[in-house]
Formats: structure tokens, sequence, C-alpha cells
């Protein structure tokens, strides 16, 4: 089963890829996709999905993760943040791959045990599950990571 975690945004959507074979799993991709900042809307959200169909169409996953909207003071950015992850769920729907929504909380839960825990704790823990020493890997691809991984936490739960 190969897994494909999404961190949606405008500016930065976040991918990673775990590949899970019987109790063990392996990284096999991660990133960030950044539309021009100076693209219209419409362009921006065309560019999130061309590239999350191109990595769907290399890696095959079976499933697609991802992170639910969460509930500010802002409505706007979230209304924005729902168009990044329309795009993203559209590109998994086209091909018919189910996709799963996590929030914020069961994800930072699921890999740091603390569902309150910053960003950056739960970069490092990603770091470290994956054994990635990029110093400078971006923390929207170890999201993504982290909620690819959140999904495989569930199944096993799911499990017992």
């Amino acid at each position: 089963m190969i897994i494909l975690g999404i961190d949606p945004g405008l500016v930065k959507t976040g991918y990673g890829l775990i590949k899970v074979i019987h109790e063990k799993y392996k990284l096999l991709d991660f990133g960030i996709i950044t539309p021009k900042k100076t693209d219209t809307l419409s362009n921006r959200l065309n560019t999130i999905y061309t590239d999350i169909s191109l990595i769907i169409d290399k890696f095959n996953p079976n499933i697609v993760s991802i992170e639910e909207v969460f509930f500010g003071k802002n409505v706007k950015s979230a209304l924005l943040l729902g168009h990044a992850r329309g795009a993203s769920m559209l590109s998994a729907s086209n091909k018919k791959i189910p996709v799963f929504e996590y929030s914020a909380r069961k994800i930072k839960q699921s890999v740091t045990g603390n569902g309150n825990a910053h960003k950056s704790q739960v970069k490092f823990m990603i770091m470290k599950q994956f054994n990635i020493n990029r110093l400078d890997c971006p923390e929207d691809a170890t999201d993504a990571l982290a909620i690819a991984l959140c999904h495989l936490n569930q199944v096993k739960i799911k499990e017992l």
C-alpha cells in the first residue's frame, strides 16, 4: 500500500509518500508544490491540481490522506485553504483514489503523542522516524508525511 499525505495550502502544498509492506513502512518521496504568488487564484489551484496529478501518476498511491480545514478566526484564510484542499482532492478523485481526512489535532496526536504539539515537534518526530537528515527540510513536507503516517496509524488502531 502507498499512502500520499497532503498538507494543502495556496502558497505551499506539502506532499509525502510512504510505502507500507506488511508491518514496515518506508519513505518514497516528499516535497512541496509552490504556485507562483503572483498568479491568479485559478492558476494557483491549477498548479496544485496538476502537480498532485503528476505525483499520483508517478507513484500510484492507494490512499490519499489530507488535513481537514481548521476553524479559525479568519474566515477568508479557511476558505482559501478549502480551495487548495479541493484541488488536491479532485486530483485523487479523478483517479478513483479514496481520500481520508484528519484534523490537525489527530495528526499531531498520532505522530508526537500530543495533540497540541508545535510544528517543530512534528517535524522533529518525522525526521527521526524516516531518518531524514536534510536541515532545510520544509515543514509543509514533514507535515504531509505526518498526515500519511496518521492514516497508517488509524488503520492499525482499527485492526486492533
